[in-house]
């Protein structure tokens, strides 16, 4: 019979073990996957979900099943997301919301950098100035004259305080001396419905969420909160050009996973989100909504996470809405 010297076996059981990891990791996914959007159905995270999970499921032979968790500015995803075992089954896609501006408003009970895993970006979408075709304005200066001249009559739909649409609309009361009534909603879908229906007058959602009634009239576009134009609506001034300096809230979208997900699985999964996002039929489906891809390593993505929170923080500092 033959014994192993106490070192020997332990490395030995090192061995085995490392093994044994590597061929549960070389096994995902073995069961479904839940991706987790933290707005309500209907809104642009919910059809960029959808268009990604379904690729990225074809790709990784499991359904990728989506669900959605508003409420809070998502945080309520936020932190469920961040609770879960980061065994890579659980994911969630977050956007400028979640990861940017929320957390440098308010004090919550997760961090953005600490306590994700970055998987990997996904799209771009510019925020845009949206009215109602009901009120009769055709542009920034017009909205400004209607608002001083029909007092406390404007409002702007948001998707709460804390979201893009929410930041954007304050940020635009402060540079114009507007004071259009915030109205949140869970979710851009629902702020977008009233919005359509003349309920409120104005909304600042990401193009991706609201492209498709821009093409069909039911609502106007004024500018785009943004540094730059967007090359999908190149006629459409930004608001700083028309006069309104400052308002620069541009959206992005990104999937994370719980922190400390293995370094394999996060590989895995990078590389399946960027192969989905190559795909033309993705690509098209993407376009077609007015956002824009954008693909990422998971180092790239951590980075910048990390700036978007050093530059939310310093705008809160800095403005009104720090007090919100």
């Amino acid at each position: 019979m033959k014994f192993f010297s106490s070192k020997k076996m332990v490395s030995a059981m090192a061995m085995c073990g490392a093994l044994a990891a590597g061929t549960a990791y070389a096994a995902y996914p073995d069961r479904p996957i839940t991706l987790i959007v933290p707005t309500a159905p209907g809104g642009g995270n919910d059809a960029l979900a959808r268009v990604i999970g379904e690729k990225m499921g074809d790709l990784l032979g499991q359904t990728i099943v989506v669900v959605n968790k508003p409420g809070a500015q998502g945080a309520i995803a936020s932190e469920y997301v961040a609770r879960q075992p980061a065994d890579g089954y659980t994911l969630m896609l977050g956007y400028i919301g979640t990861h940017g501006i929320n957390p440098a408003l308010q004090k919550l009970d997760y961090d953005p950098v600490k306590d994700f895993t970055p998987i990997g970006r996904v799209a771009d979408s510019p925020t845009i100035m949206v009215v109602s075709t009901s009120i009769g304005v055709n542009d920034v200066a017009g909205l400004v004259k209607y608002g001083k001249e029909h007092p406390d009559s404007l409002s702007f739909a948001s998707a709460g305080a804390g979201t893009a649409p929410s930041v954007a609309g304050e940020l635009f009361n402060q540079a114009t001396g507007a004071d259009m009534l915030d109205v949140p909603y869970k979710g851009s879908a629902p702020a977008l419905v009233d919005t359509l229906a003349g309920t409120t007058q104005v909304m600042f959602p990401s193009l991706f969420s609201v492209y498709p009634h821009l093409k069909s009239g039911k609502i106007r576009a004024l500018a785009v909160a943004g540094s730059t134009r967007s090359p999908v609506l190149p006629d459409l001034p930004t608001l700083a050009e028309a006069g309104v300096p400052g308002v620069e809230v541009p959206q992005w979208y990104a999937v994370f996973a719980p922190a400390k997900a293995d370094t394999a699985i996060v590989q895995k999964l990078n590389a399946t989100l960027n192969q989905a996002l190559h795909d033309p039929a993705v690509v098209k489906k993407i376009d077609e909504q007015g956002a824009e891809v954008h693909t990422s390593t998971s180092a790239e993505l951590g980075a910048f996470v990390q700036s978007e929170a050093v530059r939310w923080k310093k705008l809160a500092a800095t403005t009104a809405l720090a007090a919100r």
